[in-house]
């Protein structure tokens, strides 16, 4: 499978992404044994992503095992304008920490290396993130998911409090007519 590349052979109109490649050995008696291990982000780019890790002696191999793998275990994001997240969160998995901010129009993906691979496949247009702590690929991807998964959109929350969305979104206010009340 090409890297990036939609998955047309299934004709389930996926992405599927390759963040990594790790060469791995076991030692035995007649010397090392080496493997490979790949990590894969795959999503549909409408909100829905997932990933996963493959074990292989050969390369392709472990690349098909760990797309056919995140492909089943996927999560539903709810995304605001099919373009951002809601609202800020923070995501941790062992030494890793992300934060993950929502941004206006015309943004872009602000993420580094892993976590890019994750918002692209998403289909998030606008985000700006933030890494600290361990850099490792698997840590990275796994606290950008927990990130992920504590998102609530508006319309959950309403219906978990028994209120209207309006009243728990609020309405944006224009900074120059709440001064001009203020005057007066």
């Amino acid at each position: 499978m090409a890297r990036g590349k939609k998955n047309d052979k299934e004709g389930d109109d996926l992405l599927d992404k390759l963040v990594g490649i790790n060469r791995v050995s076991k030692v035995v008696k007649g010397g090392r044994r080496f493997g490979f291990a790949a990590l894969v982000v795959a999503g549909d780019a409408k909100g829905q992503v997932g990933f996963a890790s493959g074990k292989a002696k050969e390369v392709p191999e472990a690349i098909k095992k760990a797309t056919d793998k995140a492909k089943k275990e996927m999560i539903r994001v709810p995304l605001r304008d099919g373009r951002t997240v809601h609202h800020d969160v923070i995501g941790y998995h062992g030494a890793s920490k992300v934060l993950v901010r929502s941004a206006p129009a015309g943004t872009g993906i602000i993420a580094g290396g892993p976590m890019r691979a994750v918002f692209e496949t998403l289909g998030v247009q606008d985000v700006v993130t933030k890494s600290q702590g361990s850099a490792n690929p698997y840590n990275m991807v796994r606290a950008t998911f927990d990130a992920l998964s504590n998102l609530q959109s508006p319309r959950g929350v309403a219906s978990r409090r028994g209120l209207k969305v309006s009243s728990v979104v609020g309405k944006k206010t224009d900074k120059t007519t709440d001064k001009n009340t203020a005057e007066a």
